[in-house]
């Protein structure tokens, strides 16, 4: 990662999500279980009716959304929250004199439209001349770019398994940091929901055995597997502004750094497996740590890539202790929630960690786990973790900067 001035933060301007929750990063109580039974006949986390409604309004309001990937579609609709919340609207001062660009992870991307076009393929030996176009990866942050109005920045499109997220969001620091871009959208989207995308997971052998009502991911409860496919994208509006001027702004509001992004990776046999003592991790946390130049003891709590699989969630632990000690800090998950959603996931646990930085409060799960209810002290610093097939880990840390009053 590139080496930066120490004045120079990168704050998180804006965000926004779209999950099995909705439009919001959490509720405040565990409500009734938010996952749904699929037409597969595996327990999923889906959208609700409210925000199904959205991507249907969004995908109606411009003719060419209509032929867009579900995935792409997602994007957009969080990436106008982000847009809107950082108020980097058409006709702004940053909009006039600042070039957005846009960095966007998603694993598998075009997920839907890809699976129709190779039916129409099987079924009639052609297929649309909008097929390729439509199923590159690098469709979903062009569009999101598009949706933005963006004409002069860079359009980054990312995919490494279920890292994918953190490396667009360390692709942007990087270059917020270089001055070769000033503002950008980054994030991860995806909406995997398919037949044969279930199909995949079941094959692999983790996918949880719970109904839909039973709360069926469950980090950290051991056996059996408990994994949950889920839909989502979460995009962060990012900006390099020095120390000074943050501190200066007229806002009673805390603003949020996104310190460091680390990686790490680790070659084994199994492009599905880890090593059990989580070496990947383990890299990528104490790249995050030492590149942001604090230590584990600054860290307030940790937000668990933790998808529920016993090996992946004990491996994250064991690289947890080999960082911390025996003495972890608070451990923290929304799949529980909203499933994993792949190429999205590290976003969406992102944004998590933003909101119980914002609030200092999360929902207790409702089942035996390792995972932590509310604490005593404050938090004020989180990292965030993120693994996926192929060996690839990264971590992210994100803080809450006190503007004095």
């Amino acid at each position: 990662m590139t080496e930066f001035v120490a004045e120079d933060l990168i704050l998180i301007r804006g965000r926004g999500r779209v999950s099995a929750l909705g439009l919001v990063p959490a509720p405040a109580a565990a409500p009734t279980s938010p996952f749904s039974a699929h037409t597969a006949g595996l327990p999923v986390a889906a959208l609700p009716t409210a925000a199904e409604a959205a991507v249907t309004q969004l995908r109606r309001q411009v003719p060419a959304y209509r032929q867009l990937d579900r995935t792409v579609l997602l994007g957009l609709l969080a990436a106008r929250q982000a847009t809107a919340a950082a108020g980097w609207h058409s006709g702004s001062a940053a909009a006039l004199h600042h070039p957005l660009a846009v960095s966007m992870g998603s694993s598998r991307g075009a997920t839907q439209r890809l699976e129709e076009f190779h039916a129409e393929f099987l079924a009639e030996g052609s297929v649309s001349a909008a097929a390729s176009p439509l199923t590159t990866l690098g469709n979903v942050a062009s569009w999101v770019a598009f949706d933005a109005g963006s004409t002069d920045g860079a359009t980054l499109s990312h995919s490494s398994t279920c890292s994918s997220a953190f490396q667009a969001l360390g692709n942007a620091m990087a270059w917020l940091r270089a001055g070769m871009a000033t503002r950008f959208l980054a994030g991860g989207t995806e909406a995997p929901l398919t037949g044969f995308t279930l199909a995949q997971m079941r094959a692999i052998g983790i996918y949880s055995p719970y109904a839909a009502a039973q709360w069926p991911c469950r980090p950290g409860a051991g056996r059996p597997s408990t994994f949950v496919l889920g839909e989502g994208a979460a995009v962060f509006a990012l900006e390099k502004v020095s120390r000074a001027r943050a501190a200066a702004e007229p806002t009673t509001e805390p603003l949020f750094v996104l310190e460091n992004v680390g990686f790490g990776f680790e070659a084994i046999g199994s492009k599905t497996g880890l090593s059990p003592d989580g070496q990947h991790f383990q890299q990528a946390i104490r790249q995050a740590l030492a590149q942001a130049r604090v230590s584990s003891a600054d860290i307030d709590a940790v937000v668990l890539h933790s998808p529920g699989t016993p090996a992946g969630d004990a491996a994250e632990r064991a690289a947890l202790r080999a960082v911390f000690g025996e003495l972890l800090p608070p451990l923290l998950s929304n799949k529980w929630l909203i499933g994993h959603t792949l190429g999205a996931s590290a976003a969406l646990s992102l944004d998590f960690a933003l909101h119980v930085l914002a609030t200092q409060q999360w929902p207790a799960p409702p089942f035996a786990t390792d995972l932590a209810a509310a604490v005593a002290h404050p938090i004020r610093r989180i990292l965030v973790n993120a693994a996926g097939f192929g060996g690839n880990a990264a971590s992210a840390l994100v803080s809450r900067l006190e503007v004095p009053a």
